[in-house]
């Protein structure tokens, strides 16, 4: 049996993901594998290398830098989060990222971007960190409009949601048949088609596959989300997700607020703790 973990994005809702990761970390439960979309990646990374309390310290420590996030980066570089400071500094001068832990460590890690040239998904096994390694999380997380593509190698790369918000199909095709999957809406939620198609198409009119993924994108979401669900229901997943909707925007300077949202997952780990404990195989104490 192969025991996964399959993140969903969302932004700053991913520090409801944070929390969750924390306290299986904290209980030492093992999994062969991770694979993080957008957000999913940047934080769930933090499961290989090992590190509980890192994604909450980091963003709450920079909630309010005009170094880290915000309209002075994207006016100024391009990015909401800064490329250079949010992902290459801070993990490398002020939260150091254990890159030895990380690249000792046998389990897993996959990401997933968006190829912006063909509007498809693009999934890789992240066996190494470093600075490219970075740059894959990067781009795992690079939403369109509100960050520049991301170039690595002949590839050129914007946020994985896009293409495959709930990459579950994908890692039981590795082999993965046992996997927790969080989401960062309630249930319930059904993602509604984006507004101003025109608009749209015309602010992304040199990039007409990211459009169509934009547009679409509701569509395959919904389908992700309701497959995951029903893999639930014959017992092959288990679903974790928050009860009601987070209301943290995905840029957010509001530490308290993000501590909230972290609490959050914190809170429902442990009063699923022991599901968790049985549903991958382990011992309940």
């Amino acid at each position: 049996m192969r025991r996964g973990l399959v993140l969903e994005g969302g932004a700053m809702r991913g520090l409801f993901t944070a929390g969750i990761m924390d306290v299986m970390m904290e209980n030492d439960i093992a999994l062969d594998g991770v694979v993080g979309v957008s957000a999913g990646a940047c934080f769930g990374c933090n499961y290989k290398s090992r590190q509980p309390g890192r994604v909450i310290r980091y963003n709450t420590q920079f909630a309010r830098d005009p170094r880290y996030s915000g309209l002075r980066s994207w006016l100024k570089t391009g990015n909401v989060f800064n490329a250079e400071f949010a992902y290459h500094i801070v993990p490398t001068t002020y939260d150091i990222f254990d890159f030895d832990t990380y690249n000792s460590s046998p389990m897993e890690f996959h990401v997933v971007c968006t190829d912006v040239n063909t509007g498809q998904a693009v999934y890789h096994a992240l066996s190494q960190m470093d600075y490219e390694g970075l740059e894959w999380i990067r781009a795992s997380a690079a939403l369109p409009l509100a960050s520049r593509v991301v170039k690595i190698g002949d590839q050129e790369l914007l946020d994985g949601g896009l293409a495959d918000s709930v990459p579950l199909p994908y890692f039981q095709q590795l082999g993965y048949d046992c996997n927790i999957v969080i989401l960062t809406r309630p249930p319930g939620y059904v993602k509604a088609p984006l507004g101003h198609a025109r608009l749209l198409r015309w602010l992304l009119r040199k990039r007409p596959a990211v459009a169509h993924a934009m547009l679409r994108r509701h569509v395959l979401y919904n389908q992700q989300v309701a497959y995951a669900h029903s893999e639930a229901a014959a017992g092959r997943a288990l679903v974790l997700q928050p009860e009601q909707d987070l209301g943290i925007p995905h840029v957010c300077h509001d530490a308290e607020l993000m501590r909230r949202v972290y609490d959050i997952g914190r809170e429902l780990a442990l009063r699923n703790l022991s599901q968790i404990r049985r549903f991958l195989g382990e011992r309940v104490p």
